[in-house]
């Protein structure tokens, strides 16, 4: 005779556990990039981490105020730095793996500031049709004249 299977208990978390570690090594690599003494570090933002469903990769996004220009510099730093914030992920983080990370920068937030600067630049504003206070101005203008 076999036992029955034990059914899995409902979570009692309100977002799923791929959601949470991510929180964490957010967290985690952030405060690291604190304590690295590296110039390159220094305007350095962990804005998102994408980790796959196995939980055996993250992707770690990244931004600047440098910008585009400072990817390549940023990203060898990073590279560079990869086994010690891994390690530290590794003693901080309570997973029973730790998932193996990859830097990229985040074009999200780089295409939404593109975006910004399109909507607010004069050249891409369309003309404005006068409000009734100006036609009115205008007509009794023409009138007068």
């Amino acid at each position: 005779m076999t036992k029955p299977r034990r059914t899995a208990a409902p979570s009692t978390h309100r977002y799923p556990r791929t959601a949470r570690l991510s929180e964490s090594l957010r967290e985690v690599i952030a405060e690291e990039l604190i304590r690295i003494d590296d110039e390159r570090l220094s305007l350095v933002t962990i804005t998102a981490i994408d980790v796959d469903p196995e939980m055996n990769r993250a992707i770690v996004f990244y931004d600047s105020l440098v910008g585009e220009d400072g990817d390549a510099e940023i990203a060898e730093a990073l590279a560079a730095h990869r086994v010690r914030i891994q390690s530290s992920v590794g003693r901080q983080v309570r997973a029973k793996k730790t998932p193996i990370l990859s830097f990229k920068p985040d074009d999200a937030i780089r295409a939404a500031e593109r975006i910004e600067r399109i909507l607010h630049d004069k050249a891409t504003l369309p003309e404005r049709p006068p409000t009734p206070d100006d036609a009115d101005e205008q007509s009794g203008r023409d009138g007068a004249a």
